[in-house]
């Protein structure tokens, strides 16, 4: 009497009705796949089951490549509302004083960042007493000084978005706040024609935040607003 077991014709019936529910079980394949191979014996090579083994080993690749994009394209998406709901309640003040209060308030809350500060050079010092009750956000500093914060004194070209990880910020432009800060987003800002140029800094405790290889479409886009709203402001 064989020893083998015997398929019910029940059992046979319902693979043949729906085959796919067999085919689509990866673990009874495999299965499958095994005792084939045992059957065939150690001397002969399955053609077949390396082909499989290799569209196996594509399909989990391409299924980590779907789900990495799908996590990019949440990222982004959450990015861009960030900055979207970033611009509009920077846009809402109607006094200058409060649209700057909002930057280090607000608008930082909303971009999940821990300090945002404005630069601004001037051929005067900061003794206006305007600058000293927003000294908590803005910074006046010498003609000059934003092109060699932004490049480290060096002979290079000075980008409009720099993204950086820093052992810590610079007081001249963080004041109390910067031995906490370990990476920054510096926003050169251009107000038009016979004015010097601005600096917007967004800085974060977390040295992972701000990193060169970072894309910079969104801040460009946010740099590019900003310095639209000051150029009304400063005329």
């Amino acid at each position: 009497m064989s020893s083998k077991p015997e398929m019910t014709d029940a059992l046979r019936d319902k693979i043949i009705a729906q085959p796919e529910v067999i085919l689509e079980d990866q673990t009874l394949m495999r299965a499958l796949i095994a005792a084939n191979e045992r059957v065939m014996g150690g001397n002969i090579v399955d053609l077949r089951g390396i082909a499989m083994d290799r569209l196996e080993a594509r399909l989990g690749r391409l299924e980590d490549t779907h789900r990495s994009v799908i996590a990019a394209a949440y990222e982004n998406l959450a990015g861009t509302n960030q900055v979207h709901r970033a611009i509009l309640r920077m846009l809402d003040p109607v006094e200058f004083e409060i649209f700057l209060r909002d930057l280090s308030g607000e608008v930082a809350h909303i971009l999940r960042v821990d300090s945002i500060r404005l630069v601004l050079e001037s051929v005067q010092n900061d003794s206006d007493p305007a600058v000293r009750r927003l000294g908590d956000v803005l910074s006046v500093a010498e003609p000059g000084f934003i092109s060699s914060y932004l490049t480290g004194g060096r002979d290079v070209p000075v980008r409009q978005i720099t993204l950086r990880q820093i052992d810590e910020g610079d007081m001249r432009v963080y004041g109390r706040e910067a031995i906490f800060l370990r990476s920054e987003a510096c926003l050169l800002l251009d107000f038009g024609a016979d004015r010097l140029p601005g600096l917007l800094v967004m800085a974060a405790e977390d040295p992972h935040q701000f990193s060169p290889n970072q894309g910079t479409d969104l801040l460009a886009f946010f740099a590019g607003v900003f310095e639209r709203t000051m150029r009304r402001w400063l005329s």
